[in-house]
């Protein structure tokens, strides 16, 4: 049995010895590459550099997509309540001009309430218009995931 394990660590040595020989080799390659590609290439163009500077955006664009979809959501949740509130002060002082006996402002006569419904209005209908007909029918309820895809595309 001792034979055995001798003879599989001896196999196993082997091929850490290959493995490492291959990747200093291959550190080699990528040595004289990125050489050759600053001689033949300014800064801006290098394919090395370029590669590197894609590899890193893409790996910061999964911190940034989470980001933003945080940032709708507080958004959200401001204009939500917002609305709440300012309907709800809406409702308490047209109760206070029925108790004083003072006329009620009708929705469509209070220019302020009207501004505020056509904002939150053209908000919705321009997040919805950034968005396939698909999103549209399957997040109509959700304005965070329209305005995320019309703002980041493939989500």
């Amino acid at each position: 049995m001792r034979h055995y394990h001798d003879y599989h660590h001896r196999a196993v040595d082997g091929l850490v010895t290959f493995l490492s020989k291959s990747h200093h080799d291959l550190n080699l390659v990528s040595f004289k590459l990125e050489k050759e590609f600053q001689h033949v290439y300014s800064d801006n163009t290098n394919p090395m550099k370029l590669v590197s500077r894609i590899n890193k955006i893409q790996q910061e664009l999964a911190s940034i997509q989470e980001q933003c979809r945080e940032l709708l959501a507080a958004k959200q949740d401001v204009i939500d309540k917002a609305r709440a509130t300012l309907v709800l002060n809406r409702s308490l002082l047209q109760k206070l001009q029925t108790h004083a006996g003072l006329p009620i402002i009708d929705d469509s006569n209070d220019p302020e309430f009207v501004n505020f419904s056509q904002v939150i209005e053209e908000w919705t209908a321009h997040v919805r218009a950034g968005t396939d007909n698909e999103n549209q029918e399957s997040a109509s309820e959700d304005i965070n995931h329209l305005l995320f895809s019309a703002i980041v595309p493939g989500n």
